[in-house]
Parts: C-alpha cells; structure tokens; sequence
C-alpha cells in the first residue's frame, strides 16, 4: 500500500534532488528520508530513483507517481479540512499565495473579514508570482492561488482543471515624472512615451509592456527592471525614466515626485482566485474566496 507519507517525501526528493536537500526541506534526518524511499519502492514493486554519483533521478515509475501525487495529497488535505471542520475539530487552514499588489490591497481586507468572521480559522501567505504560483497550488503547496492574466497573453485552456474565481478588471497606468511634459496630459497614447526611458516590472508585466509597444511601431528601452513596485515608483520619481503599473499597485504606493496617466490603448489584466476544484468544498477555502469576492468588490 502507497502511503501518503511517503508520497510527501517522494515530492521533496524530486524536487530537491537528493536525501539530504529533501530531509531539511521535511525537518527530518536523512536516514528517515532514505528509509520512507525503501519503504515506497517496496510498496510500488520497482525502484523509482536512480543514484548515479551525487545525483538522483526519477525512473518512469518515479515520474509517474510525482506525477499523481499533487492531485492524490491536494485530495487528502481537502478531505481532512472538510471532515475536521464538520466533526467540530477546528474551523480550518487555509494556505494562500498571492502576487505582490494584491497582498497589499485585496488580501489584508479579505483576511480581516474572514478572521472576524470565523476567527478558529487560521490563513498563511506566501507571495509568487503567476505563473509560479498556480504552479504551487497544482503540485498541492497551497490552497488558493490569487492570480493574473493579460487578455492577450492568455493561453487556451491554461486553467481549465482549476476552480476559477473572477475577482476584478485591473487597468494598467502610466507612470511618468513630476516634470516630465506629458505629466499634466489626462490620457497619454503609449507611442508618446517611445522615446523615454523604461523602467519594467515583473517579468509576465514586462512581456506585456513589450507587446503593447511594438504593436505601437517601438520597442521600449528599458533601463530598469524590478519585480518591486514601490522601487519603480522611486525610479520614476527620480526622473529616471517612465512605467506603466497596475492600478492596484498603484493603491498600494505613494508616488512621491511622479504623476499618473491614462495610457492608451487601454491595457487590463483579469485578477482571480484558483483553487483545486476539491479544495472548493472545504468549508474555510470557500469562505476565503468569499472574503476575497467581497475585497474586490470595495477596491
């Protein structure tokens, strides 16, 4: 019989590529880890690592069983949350990740209701960007994963085995200094800015950014690239060049010495909440997506 613990510290192995990586990753020895392996192997009737020198890899059988077992532990979690929760144990966990602006605009007013709301319930955030992050939810790391898409860049079907739960439409603002000539403009066509300096954000934003300006006839010049907004912001403050930001972002951060304009053509990108479609039946998961339902409403 495949345990489920030793599907856990099958996962950490082929993640971390070897006993020892797994066991600190577990908080547990590596002769604990090298004895779950045997235990496994048993188990399953065919080995499922192979160790050549310092490094280990998975054998077909190996894949297949990391393979299953997202799915497999996800199920479990849900089953447990969801049993625990009507037996009266506890009311629920609920691991979260998020992107950056929405764990400092949608996130803190979702999780302050939902605490007031069933304060046995307890939440842990971790931030990844997408696609990391729906990474980390498919291989069973967390239980929502608050996530975005560019219209233009979405690919057919990329969420389709996932729960998806539409939050808002964020628009994308131009960002320009305080004396820069377009900074009074109300809107700003994106090919003005062609001739400035960039500064660009994460790398899915940035993809974007790129897009939308060669299909304005210009590539962009970027100087500066940052996955933090608040440094963008202080970039452009300085005088160091332009960028366009989400507006949640923008919420999030006071642009000291720099102005905000519509830009056109209008760029949105889709913010969701994913959760495995198991996951959505355990009471705390849903009532998360509520509150995080509700946050977006208000923002």
């Amino acid at each position: 019989m495949i345990e489920a613990r030793h599907l856990r510290v099958l996962r950490a192995v082929a993640a971390t590529g070897s006993f020892s990586a797994a066991a600190r990753e577990l908080g547990c020895t590596q002769p604990a880890v090298s004895q779950q392996m045997k235990a496994l192997e048993g188990s399953a009737g065919t080995p499922l690592l192979i160790r050549t020198g310092r490094e280990m890899r998975l054998t077909q059988a190996g894949e297949v069983l990391v393979r299953h077992a997202a799915g497999i532990l996800a199920g479990l979690t849900a089953a447990e949350e969801e049993v625990a929760a009507i037996a009266g144990l506890r009311a629920g966990r609920v691991r979260l990740v998020s992107f950056p602006s929405g764990s400092s605009t949608l996130v803190p007013t979702a999780l302050a209701a939902l605490r007031a709301a069933h304060p046995g319930t307890r939440v842990s955030l971790v931030e990844a960007e997408p696609p990391r992050s729906v990474e980390m939810l498919r291989e069973g790391d967390c239980d929502i994963a608050l996530a975005f898409r560019y219209g233009r860049g979405q690919t057919p079907g990329e969420w389709d085995d996932l729960v998806v739960r539409p939050l808002l439409t964020d628009r994308l603002v131009g960002l320009v200094p305080e004396g820069h000539p377009l900074a009074g403009a109300g809107s700003v066509g994106i090919a003005e800015l062609a001739g400035d300096s960039w500064i660009a954000g994460c790398p899915r934003c940035r993809r974007q950014l790129v897009d939308v300006c060669e299909e304005a006839g210009f590539a962009p010049r970027i100087d500066f690239a940052t996955d933090d907004y608040p440094a963008v912001v202080g970039l452009v403050g300085a005088g160091l060049g332009v960028a366009v930001l989400p507006e949640l972002a923008i919420e999030s951060v006071r642009p000291k010495g720099a102005r905000t304009v519509t830009v056109e053509p209008a760029v949105e990108r889709e913010i969701v909440a994913l959760t495995l479609p198991d996951l959505a039946q355990v009471p705390a998961v849903a009532a998360t997506l509520d509150e995080l339902t509700r946050a977006a409403a208000r923002a």
